[in-house]
């Protein structure tokens, strides 16, 4: 993703310049389904006084304490208290943050509204990634929202990458129970050395346990957490063949609640710090890294209602399941051995999968840790929302 970011900089820089200037002056279900959704999904809670998100008991933090920006910061706007910001698209550019720190294992949180209205061919991204540092072999945890045309709902995927394993890729693709670019709701990524849990709200859409066969393919090494918004027209919407309208930009994600937590780590140190053993112990505590009974329900039902694609039910793909995989056979009876349902439901838009993706994702140039004033740090990386995911 990020060498045809790059390009498109160069490309483009004169028109970001004079689009700089320019902001500068101006800127401008069924009833019956919906009362068991609202029974089975816990709701999200509002924002506590000031830094706790009380879904979780979650500590937030501002964008100083944990961010900078990471391409296009003329198309990233911060609230006013700094406890919120938005990520701007249009024909220019698309725009991204990323963590100052790297983590080993953690909880990264947000809550997210989605752009609205026709949305064809964007993307959102929220994920973990440490390929600035291991280009070879980097670790990677994907939330991806894919946008759609007008009355057609968001999409999402989830993903996972250890150790560069990029041709073996572990997608699932849903569905949403909600439209998410009408409010917030928090999106959740936990990764302990033992298991990986992706969340809405507090419902836990998937869970990775560890399996010693898995080898390199469980991600351990520390990771830095990014927000993306680009043009993916490409690919992301029918197979490409809807993509991004700029005469509705700009297009605007809105990120608030922020938490980090896990052990802060220098990416290059060959000996693992101690306090990261205490720190992951910790983590592994925490009410969110267990699922509890009521969970699991609600996780069984999400995944047997939204899930349209999932790796492990990707027989033609996989003839042997990976080794994480745990085949529910009440999950098994609606795919096909595609991996894709038996039977389209309600959902609109298309079923399509795309296993190729991955190979539009620009790479990501080395990061420069050194600081600059206000004390964020500067990333060397770029972006942009004319490159696809």
């Amino acid at each position: 993703m990020y060498v045809y970011i790059v390009k498109i900089y160069i490309q483009n820089y004169k028109k970001i310049m004079d689009y700089r200037v320019l902001s500068s002056v101006s800127k401008s279900i069924a009833p019956f389904s919906l009362l068991l959704l609202l029974y089975i999904f816990p709701a999200a809670e509002t924002t506590a006084a000031n830094t706790t998100y009380k879904a979780f008991n979650l500590s937030t933090i501002t964008f100083e304490e944990g961010y900078s920006p990471l391409f296009s910061d003329f198309n990233i706007e911060r609230s006013p208290d700094d406890r919120s910001f938005r990520l701007l698209l249009n024909k220019f550019s698309g725009s991204g943050v990323i963590s100052t720190e790297y983590y080993n294992y953690g909880f990264f949180s947000a809550s997210i509204k989605l752009p609205a209205i026709y949305t064809a061919g964007i993307v959102v991204a929220f994920y973990t990634s440490n390929a600035d540092t291991f280009e070879k072999n980097h670790d990677e945890l994907d939330i991806e929202f894919l946008g759609n045309v007008n009355g057609q709902p968001w999409r999402f995927q989830t993903n996972m990458y250890g150790n560069g394993s990029v041709s073996r890729g572990r997608e699932e693709r849903y569905r949403m129970w909600f439209d998410p670019s009408k409010d917030f709701h928090q999106y959740s990524i936990l990764w302990t050395p033992k298991h990986i849990i992706f969340y809405i709200d507090e419902t836990p859409l998937r869970e990775i346990n560890r399996h010693p066969a898995m080898g390199g393919d469980f991600p351990s090494k520390p990771m830095s957490l990014y927000a993306t918004i680009w043009d993916a027209s490409s690919w992301a919407t029918n197979g490409g063949k809807a993509k991004v309208d700029y005469k509705f930009e700009p297009f605007a994600t809105e990120l608030k609640d922020l938490v980090l937590e896990g052990c802060i780590v220098d990416p290059t140190e060959q000996i693992p710090s101690t306090n990261c053993t205490d720190r992951s112990a910790k983590l592994l505590a925490q009410d969110y890294s267990n699922i509890t009974t009521e969970r699991r329900k609600s996780m069984k039902f999400f995944r047997e209602r939204y899930m349209y694609y999932s790796y492990c039910y990707d027989n033609l793909r996989y003839p042997v399941p990976p080794p994480e995989c745990v085949i529910v056979q009440s999950e098994r009876d609606l795919f096909r051995d595609s991996g894709r349902l038996r039977q389209k439901k309600k959902f609109g838009g298309s079923d399509s999968h795309s296993q190729s993706h991955r190979k539009h994702r620009p790479g990501r140039s080395s990061r420069r840790r050194n600081k600059v004033a206000g004390g964020a740090s500067k990333s060397g990386r770029r972006g942009s929302a004319a490159a696809a995911m």
